[in-house]
C-alpha cells in the first residue's frame, strides 16, 4: 500500500490536482486547520488463471487427452499415477480392443488397430511417478468424405456449436467430437482400473442393458457375480445370450436403412471402498454424472432409483441398516446405490446412461450451410448404427477414473492419521501382490 500526505495549505489554481480536491473548500475551518491524511491504494492487477479448456479431468490423478479424428494421432498424459505399478502396454490395449472401431458388423467399419504406445512415464515395466503419455496413432482417415459438411452443419452433431464457439472447426471426423477423443479416456481408465483393483479389490463393469425399445430386464441380471466374460460373449455386450440377440437384430433393421438407434448401458461398481465423495460440490454421485456426461452422444444420468424413485413413498424407497455376519453395517435394499450423502457407502455402486441415436446417419436431412443458406444433406462418412455397444469400455474408464481421483483423496484427507476402527474401514484390502504385468479387469 501506497500512501501520501497533504499538507493544509489552500488549494489555488485550477488545475486538475487542485479540482480534485475543491470539495476541501467547503469543509469547516477547525477541520482545515487540522493535518488531513489521505491514503491512495495503488491498484495492483490481478494474475488471470486460465485453465487448459476442457481437455484435462480430476484433481490427484489428471488426465488431459489429446488429438483429433483425422489427424495424426489420439492419446492422453496421465499426471498423478502412483511409481512403482506395474505397467505395458498390454494392459492398455484390452480395452483399447473393446472400443476400437470395426470389431463387428454392428459398428463403424472404420478400421483401425488403436495400438498405443507409451512414450514416457514407465522405466522397465513399471510407472515412474512422472506423467505417463500414451499414444495412438490414426492410419484410417477418409477427409475426402466430410468434405460436403465442411459447407454444411449436420443436425445434433457439434459442427455448429463448434464454429459459434470458437470460429473455426476441424471439419475432417468432427475434430475434438469425434468418439476417438475417448481412447485416451479408455487408456487412462485401463490404468485407473489396474489400481482399484490391486489397491481395494474394486471391479468396475458395465454392459448394453436396452438398445431403442429392446430393454433387459434387472432380474435377468445378478450383479453380485456378473462377470466381463459374460459381457463380452456377443457383440453388443449384453450379459443375456436372448436379450443380446434381440439388441443386434435391431440395430441390423436400422444400419441397413441408413439410420441409428439410442440405448442405455449399466455400469456398476464392487467392493468400493467406502467413504469415496465428499459433501456438497463434490459429492462422488455428481462427479461420476458429470464424468460420464462428458462421454459423447451422452443424454441421461441416474443413479440407484434414479427416476423410479419419485413414483416410491418415504418407506418403500429407503435402504434400512442391519449389522452382517462380519460386524459390518449394511443395507438390506440397495435404492440409493451405492451412495448416500454423497458419499460410498460400501454397497454396489449402480448407475445408468443413456445415449442418444448416432447423429451423423445417410438420409437426407434439412440444414443450413455456414453462410446461413437452407440446404439439404446427406452426410458421408463412416458410423456407428448404435453407439452403446462401443460406449461400454468408454463408461467403465470414466467411472475409474472418478474413482481412483476420490480414493487418493480419500488417503490424502481422512487416513493420514490412524482411522477410528469403531466406525472407519481400512481404505485398502489386506495388501494384494501386484500381478507382473498381466492384470486384465
Amino acid at each position: 500500500m501506497a500512501s501520501s500526505f497533504l499538507s493544509t495549505k489552500p488549494f489555488l489554481g485550477s488545475s486538475r490536482t487542485d479540482d480534485a480536491f475543491s470539495g476541501l473548500r467547503y469543509l469547516p475551518s477547525h477541520l482545515l486547520r487540522s493535518p488531513v491524511h489521505i491514503s491512495i491504494r495503488t491498484s495492483t492487477p490481478k494474475k488471470l488463471q486460465i485453465q487448459a479448456a476442457g481437455s484435462t479431468g480430476g484433481n490427484y490423478f489428471r488426465v488431459t487427452t489429446f488429438g483429433e479424428s483425422h489427424g495424426g494421432g489420439v492419446g492422453c498424459v496421465i499426471d498423478g499415477c502412483p511409481p512403482r505399478l506395474p505397467l505395458l502396454e498390454s494392459d492398455m490395449q484390452f480395452d483399447l480392443d473393446r472400443r476400437r472401431p470395426g470389431q463387428s458388423r454392428i459398428t463403424t467399419p472404420r478400421k483401425e488397430t488403436d495400438t498405443c504406445r507409451i512414450l514416457s512415464g514407465v522405466s522397465e515395466g513399471v510407472t515412474t511417478g512422472t506423467p505417463i503419455t500414451v499414444l495412438v496413432p490414426n492410419t484410417d482417415q477418409r477427409g475426402h468424405d466430410y468434405s460436403e459438411m465442411s459447407l454444411a452443419y449436420r443436425p445434433s452433431h457439434a459442427d455448429a456449436t463448434y464454429d459459434m464457439k470458437y470460429g473455426v472447426r476441424a471439419v475432417q471426423g468432427g475434430g475434438r467430437s469425434s468418439a476417438r477423443e475417448t481412447i485416451g479416456r479408455v487408456a487412462a481408465g485401463a490404468v485407473a482400473k489396474k489400481i482399484l483393483k490391486s489397491l481395494a479389490g474394486t471391479e468396475v463393469l458395465a454392459y448394453v442393458s436396452q438398445v431403442h425399445k429392446v430393454v433387459l430386464p434387472e432380474d435377468l441380471v445378478d450383479h453380485d457375480t456378473l462377470t466381463l466374460d459374460q459381457i463380452e460373449s456377443n457383440i453388443v455386450r449384453c450379459p443375456d445370450p436372448e436379450y443380446a440377440e434381440k439388441m443386434i437384430n435391431a440395430i441390423d433393421a436400422v444400419r441397413v436403412r441408413g439410420e441409428s438407434i439410442g440405448g442405455v448401458v449399466t455400469c456398476i461398481v464392487r467392493n468400493c471402498p467406502r467413504g469415496l465423495g465428499s459433501p456438497v460440490f463434490d459429492k462422488l454421485e455428481a462427479e461420476l454424472a458429470k464424468a460420464v456426461m462428458s462421454l459423447p452422444a451422452t443424454k441421461g444420468f441416474e443413479i440407484g432409483s434414479g427416476f423410479a424413485g419419485t413414483f416410491l413413498t418415504g418407506s418403500e424407497h429407503n435402504d434400512e441398516f442391519f449389522t452382517d455376519e462380519h460386524g459390518k453395517i449394511r443395507t438390506r435394499t440397495n435404492r440409493s446405490g451405492g451412495i448416500q450423502g454423497g458419499i460410498s457407502n460400501g454397497e454396489i455402486i449402480k448407475m445408468r446412461i443413456a445415449f442418444k441415436p448416432t447423429a451423423t446417419i445417410g438420409k437426407k436431412q434439412h440444414t443450413v450451410s455456414r453462410d446461413k443458406k437452407e440446404m439439404e444433406l446427406i452426410a458421408r462418412g463412416r458410423h456407428d448404427p448404435c453407439v452403446v455397444p462401443r460406449a461400454v469400455p468408454m463408461v467403465e474408464a470414466v467411472v475409474a477414473l472418478v474413482l481412483v481421483d476420490q480414493l487418493m483423496a480419500q488417503y490424502a484427507q481422512c487416513n493420514l492419521f490412524p482411522i477410528n476402527p469403531d466406525l472407519q474401514d481400512p481404505l485398502f484390502s489386506p495388501r494384494l501382490e501386484l500381478e507382473p504385468n498381466n492384470v486384465h479387469v
